[in-house]
């Protein structure tokens, strides 16, 4: 019997519309659950993070529930690194209100990045002291989050202070908390050194955090300029064989999430994943 993929999506990636419109668009596409950033949705029902209550989860919780939807990833898209000390102390505040609201939002997990210490790319993320002060904070929102039962997940990305998979596992070693575990995008790996060695790269990821791979990304890239340019997904360089046959049969109904395509590429981009987890 073939297992089914569960496909969903980054919901601020069909747009900021109304609830009942966001949800018809989910509910075209077949997904069955959100990556979830209330920010970046629905500012107004959120004009601040601290201001959000229960009554606020509930009211997304129970209109996505009614439809299917499950919203597999409550995203807290802070800066947890951020040089400025009042700045960082925000950032975990913020986090730690959305571990508070995860159950009433019915979320599987809170996730997000580690930051960066400049203004978007410097190469700075990418030195010891940056990859600790991710430690520092991972650990103080880990803490939180043991005493209400929720999950944290970490995702690397490129140019932020854990970029790699190894860095990755050291983040989860170092923690060693089991309510830390990681989102794997593959895509995020991806960088002008390492991308003719795409297939290494991606096994690698995969060997070293199977154990911690709480859900997938699916995103794609180009090299243009001599930089990484992310595309819509089919429109780039990525493999996807290898990380479908990772959630067809090491990981079962994993939830994987479409990011960065948006309309009018969705439905081809739709197509082509659905066609290569059945091939697989």
């Amino acid at each position: 019997m073939s297992i089914p993929l569960q496909l969903g999506i980054r919901a601020h990636d069909l747009g900021q519309v109304p609830l009942p419109a966001l949800i018809e668009k989910m509910k075209q596409y077949e997904f069955n659950h959100a990556h979830f950033a209330i920010k970046k949705s629905f500012p107004d029902s959120a004009p601040t993070i601290q201001q959000m209550t229960p009554g606020t989860a509930n009211y997304f919780a129970s209109n996505f529930n009614q439809a299917g939807i499950k919203i597999s990833i409550l995203g807290s898209y802070v800066n947890i690194v951020a040089t400025d000390l009042d700045e960082r102390k925000q950032a975990i505040e913020n986090f730690k209100k959305h571990l508070h609201l995860a159950k009433d939002f019915n979320a599987a997990m809170v996730a997000t990045e580690t930051g960066s210490v400049g203004q978007g790319y410097t190469e700075e993320n990418f030195t010891e002291e940056a990859f600790q002060k991710a430690v520092v904070s991972v650990k103080e929102m880990v803490t939180e989050a043991e005493r209400f039962g929720v999950i944290v997940a970490i995702e690397a990305g490129i140019n932020h202070p854990v970029y790699t998979a190894p860095l990755a596992r050291r983040l989860v070693d170092e923690v060693d908390s089991p309510n830390l575990k990681i989102i794997l995008d593959c895509a995020n790996l991806m960088s002008v050194s390492n991308y003719e060695r795409q297939a290494e790269v991606v096994a690698e990821a995969f060997e070293l955090l199977d154990d911690v791979i709480v859900a997938l990304h699916i995103k794609d890239f180009i090299v243009e300029d001599n930089k990484v340019k992310i595309v819509p997904v089919g429109h780039g360089w990525m493999d996807y064989t290898p990380i479908m046959r990772y959630a067809k049969y090491k990981k079962p109904h994993i939830f994987t999430s479409l990011e960065a395509t948006t309309e009018p590429h969705l439905a081809d981009s739709v197509a082509l994943i659905q066609k290569i987890y059945q091939e697989v």
